[in-house]
């Protein structure tokens, strides 16, 4: 049996639903927030219930659905772990199986595109599926010139992960823009054109010759997608929006700074000391340079110096630091410096609350974007 495979036109993007013929539970892949109703009635119609919703990747063509689905059905969401999709019930590793009455779908970590992106290998009669989001195509790929992308890393990827699956498997890909629904990974081994019989280094050449245009939505979907594509308000452009400030470019929310970091325009600067950087939390590949620092809270002699080398021509600099204060103080800076600055709203910890508690009144950590301890 093959998966039922859906379409949505605007972002040619695939939506696979697996489901259990005994139990009648199924599993959804890549669902599109464009296409809840369908979804929802080709549910209904074939009888099944919906216990799993699960992503690729963190996308920029398009809002997930998940979240939604979520609310509908009771399902779980699952998300790669790696893309820093904190709102999903289940962060998926490398070989983790997923369920669906008497089905297994087996995870497997194929990062380049993104640094999370996954793809899912399902083995039902006899028959091997792979479905592959936007890491390999119909005679392409998925491009690796933003959001964390790494054309290395995606050759790899392919080439030792995906073509050591049997020839004969079926690949479902994420999007097809000719009308093409599957492949197999013996036909893509032989004749894709993006990288059959291309070695590592004429792979990385030519994906850094593609010069291809930013997706229309990114700045849109990446944070929506974030967040399962649960947004906080009707359309979502409050969280994509630059909010006016004197003295440097403007405010912006915490997802919309992490969409900026991911699609390569922005490089994040942790104004807090490495003494908050070290106890608190720290964002992973975030620049530590802090605007004043202990003992007695003194300015940073070597802050200006350290901007210019972090920060090169023609990226935004996105300033964080606990709350939203002293990122201001240091945005103003780096504009008087010559550079595009931005203040990030709400800060690492957020404002306090009637007991005095960080982290519970918004912040970076609270809208569950990726941080680590220590």
């Amino acid at each position: 049996m093959n998966p039922i495979q859906l379409f949505d036109p605007a972002s040619s993007t695939y939506t696979y639903l697996l489901f259990d013929t005994d139990s009648r539970e199924a599993l959804i892949i890549d669902p599109v927030d464009e296409q809840l109703d369908r979804d929802l009635f080709v549910l209904r119609d074939y009888g099944l219930r919906l216990v799993l919703a699960v992503e690729t990747h963190a996308h920029a063509d398009h809002i997930t659905s998940a979240g939604l689905l979520a609310e509908h059905t009771g399902a779980h969401t699952a998300a790669p772990e790696a893309c820093g999709i904190r709102t999903a019930t289940l962060q998926l590793h490398d070989g983790a199986e997923l369920a669906f009455g008497r089905e297994r779908l087996r995870a497997l970590h194929t990062p380049g595109h993104t640094a999370g992106s996954m793809s899912y290998v399902w083995e039902r009669a006899g028959q091997h599926h792979v479905f592959t989001g936007d890491t390999l195509l119909i005679n392409g790929c998925g491009r690796t010139d933003f959001q964390s992308g790494d054309a290395g890393a995606l050759y790899r990827s392919i080439t030792e992960k995906l073509f050591s699956l049997p020839e004969n498997t079926v690949v479902w890909p994420g999007h097809d823009y000719h009308g093409r629904r599957s492949s197999t990974i013996g036909a893509e081994m032989r004749s894709n054109a993006r990288i059959a019989g291309q070695s590592r280094e004429e792979f990385i050449r030519l994906m850094g010759e593609l010069n291809l245009p930013k997706p229309r939505r990114i700045d849109e979907a990446v944070p929506a997608n974030l967040q399962s594509g649960l947004r906080h308000d009707a359309d979502g452009a409050a969280l994509a929006a630059v909010r006016p400030a004197e003295g440097y470019a403007g405010n912006i929310t915490p997802q919309l700074a992490w969409a900026w970091v991911q699609s390569g325009e922005g490089v994040l600067i942790d104004v807090r000391t490495d003494a908050e950087r070290e106890w608190v939390g720290f964002v992973p590949g975030a620049v530590g340079l802090a605007w004043k620092q202990w003992p007695g809270m003194q300015l940073n002699t070597a802050f200006d110096s350290g901007l210019r080398a972090s920060v090169l021509p023609g990226k935004k600099a996105l300033m964080l630091c606990r709350s939203g204060v002293r990122s201001i103080a240091a945005a103003r800076r780096a504009t008087e410096l010559g550079l595009e600055a931005y203040n990030i709203l709400e800060g690492f910890e957020g404002d306090p609350d009637e007991h005095a508690q960080r982290g519970r009144k918004g912040g970076w950590r609270f809208h569950g974007l990726p941080w680590r301890q220590g």
